[in-house]
């Protein structure tokens, strides 16, 4: 018998701690859920299961991109929708302005709704955006999208607009003053009527003419409206012309530059002076084109291409749109204009419809993708609960075991002390 070495208790010793750190494993895959909790627990499978971690997270993004991509989508529809409603709209005004039983007066109030829809038309395309995107604005020459530039309204009405300033490139804007001396005395036709009024201009017009714009406001010893129509059956006052209220005056200068006047308001500016705004059609701009990354790879077959016209009045091809006149002519030319417009808002949403369909099947193409690599990543990666709480029961028996036989073999020395007695 020997004292100095207890080899078995030693063995008892070693044995239980394998088993304690066996038992330390299991208990940890238990509680984490997790078969690989750390690079030493499976190589191979820890690279391959991040590998498909890498996909399934950019899957998963892919599809959101894609579901974005559909919101985006509907609301384009959704704004070119009121558009089709407004464009409709147009198509009775221009057949019922067309019709010869209406004077040149009903057609003046026909234009004014025309006028109304063409400018919301434009705002619905300049304002319409999903996440802080214009989707209906287009691209420019310089590659910018949903910026809007105003060169050829510039160039329209630059030094044109009587004593305004030039346009503003930016905004769109361009204000007019009234001209100085605000009140002006117009001696008609009629000697003995004398109008005073103020004036605007005179500005130069498209085809190089110049007009000026008269506001009468009162005629002495006469009525306005008497001031008003000696003033322009009185045919050496051509090219300028009066009118008796503002609204009118604001209505006869955005006809003037239908092409480039989106719309004509007044306000008082900070000398309280009275001043015309006109706000202006932007350019042309190029279709915006809309890339949705719809994979987990920078292929270029992980993405999908849809473009967007520039929706504007400008680009439907509606701004001047002119249903007045004396006679039907002006609006049943606008007929065939409105109808171009109709067709190109369709196609458009035609367009627009196809690529929500092919979204939606990409995201259930996606989703499904998903499922199945995260039930293989599952698979490698996972904690087997059943098998590992088998695997914990066994260590906690040998465990148990062990702890037992080391107790015993510490005491198997102990019986040396007998023989030295």
């Amino acid at each position: 018998m020997i004292v100095k070495h207890n080899l078995t208790a030693m063995n008892s010793n070693r044995m239980l701690g394998l088993t304690t750190t066996s038992q330390a494993k299991a208990t940890e895959k238990l509680s984490s859920g997790y078969k690989i909790n750390r690079a030493a627990d499976d190589a191979a499978g820890l690279a391959i299961s991040e590998k498909m971690r890498k996909q399934i997270r950019g899957l998963t993004q892919a599809s959101l991109n894609a579901q974005d991509g559909v919101s985006a989508v509907q609301t384009a529809d959704g704004a070119l929708n009121e558009v089709h409603d407004m464009i409709q709209r147009l198509t009775e005004l221009s057949v019922k302005a067309a019709n010869g039983t209406l004077s040149e007066s009903d057609r003046g109030a026909v234009q004014n709704e025309v006028d109304q829809l063409v400018a919301e038309i434009d705002r619905v395309s300049t304002t319409t955006k999903f996440n802080e995107t214009h989707l209906l604005r287009g691209t420019n020459a310089n590659g910018k999208a949903g910026e809007l530039t105003y060169t050829d309204a510039a160039t329209a009405l630059d030094g044109n607009l009587g004593t305004g300033s030039a346009v503003d490139t930016v905004k769109g804007t361009v204000d007019v003053a009234i001209t100085s001396p605000a009140t002006v005395q117009i001696t008609t036709v009629t000697p003995s009527i004398t109008a005073t009024g103020k004036s605007v201009g005179p500005v130069e017009l498209p085809d190089g003419t110049q007009k000026t714009y008269y506001l009468i406001e009162s005629a002495a010893p006469t009525s306005a409206s008497e001031a008003i129509r000696a003033y322009n059956e009185d045919a050496s006052n051509a090219p300028s012309k009066a009118y008796g209220s503002m609204s009118e005056l604001t209505a006869a200068l955005k006809a003037d530059y239908s092409e480039n006047i989106r719309a004509v308001t007044t306000y008082l500016d900070d000398n309280g002076d009275l001043t015309l705004k006109a706000e202006t059609f932007a350019d042309l701009n190029n279709p915006v084109g809309l890339d949705l990354h719809v994979g987990a790879d920078s292929t270029d077959d992980n993405k999908i291409y849809m473009n967007i016209s520039m929706l504007s009045a400008k680009g439907l091809g509606l701004n001047g749109l002119n249903v007045s006149g004396d006679n039907a002519d002006a609006a049943t030319a606008a007929i065939d204009v409105v109808a171009d417009a109709l067709q190109r808002v369709s196609n458009q949403r035609a367009s627009l419809g196809a690529i929500q369909n092919r979204l939606e099947h990409t995201i259930a193409n996606l989703d499904n993708i998903v499922e199945n690599t995260t039930s293989a990543e599952a698979s490698i990666r996972d904690t087997d609960m059943a098998t590992q709480m088998v695997e914990y029961s066994n260590n906690q028996i040998l465990a148990q075991a062990g702890q037992a036989m080391l107790a015993q073999s510490n005491q198997a020395t102990s019986g040396v002390l007998s023989l030295l007695q």
